[in-house]
């Protein structure tokens, strides 16, 4: 199910002033619109029927219904999700109150993450890996574990990839790079100073710049020329970054995948050359194993 309230808010800025109207609308009172007949929103925000139909045109409705159907979705798992935050850890929990708690808030992060992702996104991203003289990867913190992540799996086949962990480093990779390059940014928040001054050099240098990050308005997004959006259903250990890091190297592996698939016999092939067998003289027999 498409994410039409998110859609429309990524929208809000590049559409018409009748069409940003019937968006505040939409975006400030959700429940109390869908109530309405698409007549009564137009007379509602003083728009007609067929601008609301080009509206969801622009978000990838094909019209109203379809985009009422997906914002009733959307408005029922916001709900579940407010009535999950009393599923926060507590002091009391016990070893199985957390197991459970956590592996449903990772599952959940997941399943917003899947509703987030835009094929067409998607397959322009793989345009640029396949077309892209090297990848270029940038992060801090745990998201510099994603980004570690992308760098072993596009290193397995054979696709020229740089990664290093110091913020220096980094920042003088992303002086250096080109328009054949492409930059790969892994941010959760968004806001990460060191990431955002890589990508404002690699803005400089004209790279194409892919940004793994939360789906809500900030530097990085804005400086991003596509945005694979994630989202996080954080347990009260915010600072250990959990989910976040799930759905990160969940977006990763349907990047690496569809590039892959791109690419398939090539790749089966890289994948069969690359793979590391243990050495035959570290292999014991079976019956000195037992």
């Amino acid at each position: 199910m498409k994410s039409a309230l998110v859609r429309l808010r990524e929208a809000r800025d590049s559409i018409s002033a009748t069409e940003g109207s019937i968006a505040d609308y939409l975006l400030g009172h959700p429940e109390e619109a869908m109530e309405l007949s698409i007549h009564d929103l137009a007379e509602r925000t003083f728009s007609s029927p067929s601008t609301i139909i080009r509206m969801c045109h622009r978000i990838g409705f094909e019209g109203y219904k379809e985009f009422r159907r997906a914002v009733t979705y959307e408005m029922a798992i916001r709900k579940k999700s407010e009535e999950d935050e009393q599923k926060e850890i507590t002091r009391s929990d016990s070893i199985d109150d957390i197991i459970e708690k956590i592996t449903y808030k990772n599952i959940m992060s997941l399943e917003d993450t899947k509703n987030l992702l835009d094929a067409e996104t998607l397959q322009k991203c793989v345009d640029l890996v396949r077309g892209c003289r090297t990848v270029l990867l940038f992060g801090m913190g745990a998201s510099l574990c994603a980004a570690r992540d992308a760098y072993l799996k596009f290193l397995r086949l054979n696709k020229p990839c740089v990664i290093n962990d110091d913020w220096h480093s980094q920042f003088l990779q992303a002086r250096n790079s080109t328009g054949r390059d492409l930059g790969i940014v892994v941010s959760y928040s968004g806001e990460t100073v060191e990431v955002i001054e890589c990508m404002k050099a690699m803005r400089e240098n004209n790279t194409p710049i892919i940004a793994i990050t939360r789906c809500v308005a900030s530097p990085v997004a804005e400086l991003a020329d596509y945005k694979l959006y994630t989202t996080a259903n954080e347990s009260t250990f915010r600072s250990g970054a959990m989910s976040s890091r799930i759905s990160q190297l969940n977006i990763i592996d349907i990047l690496y995948t569809a590039f892959a698939n791109s690419e398939y016999e090539y790749c089966l092939e890289q994948l069969s050359r690359t793979h590391i067998r243990k050495p035959a003289s570290l292999r014991k027999p079976m019956s000195e194993a037992k």
